[in-house]
């Protein structure tokens, strides 16, 4: 070790004991036979100890070991809430209307099969039969001969409970708006 080092310790180690002594000036190193330290009498020793015994009353007080600011906590999941089952797939074809988009306009039937033509908001046609999917849970289970397209939509909550919801497109007729 070189000089300087020894000499830094020295002083730190120093100024180390100044400032215990100087905060804490009733740390010394007495013997039990030094008088100059002043001794009470038992009987005021014991009521001292009556007024400093203290037990802290938690009942109607916040915990003061808990930290001031809590951590966020996570919202609570909602078991009945709809759960989209379809991830990041590309909605197709009849996929990009809902029932409610659609208006009915036709019925025909060729062969003993039914098929729908609907049109969406601007006017543009589209065929649909059973089958063919619409929206994003939707499916056209039905085209009856009271001229209605019956779709069943399908969703499933958090919990796996499976929500059955029947949208029925009805063909108006003339005059009937």
């Amino acid at each position: 070790m070189n000089i300087h080092r020894v000499a830094r310790r020295f002083i730190d180690c120093m100024l180390i004991g100044i400032c215990i002594g100087f905060f804490f000036p009733g740390i010394t190193s007495a013997t039990e036979n030094d008088s100059s330290t002043p001794t009470l009498p038992p009987d005021e020793i014991q009521s001292i100890q009556e007024t400093v015994n203290f037990e802290y009353q938690l009942e109607g007080r916040p915990d003061p070991f808990m930290p001031f600011i809590q951590p966020k906590v996570g919202a609570r999941l909602d078991m009945d809430e709809i759960v989209d089952d379809t991830g990041d797939v590309p909605l197709t074809g009849m996929q990009i209307f809902e029932p409610g988009q659609l208006k009915l306009v036709g019925i025909l039937e060729t062969g003993g099969k039914k098929i729908a033509m609907v049109e969406d908001d601007t006017g543009k046609g589209y065929v649909i039969n059973e089958g063919t999917l619409i929206g994003k849970k939707g499916v056209v289970s039905r085209i009856t001969a009271d001229n209605d397209v019956v779709i069943t939509e399908t969703a499933r909550t958090r919990a796996g409970k499976e929500i059955v919801n029947t949208v029925v497109m009805r063909l108006n007729k003339e005059g009937d708006q």
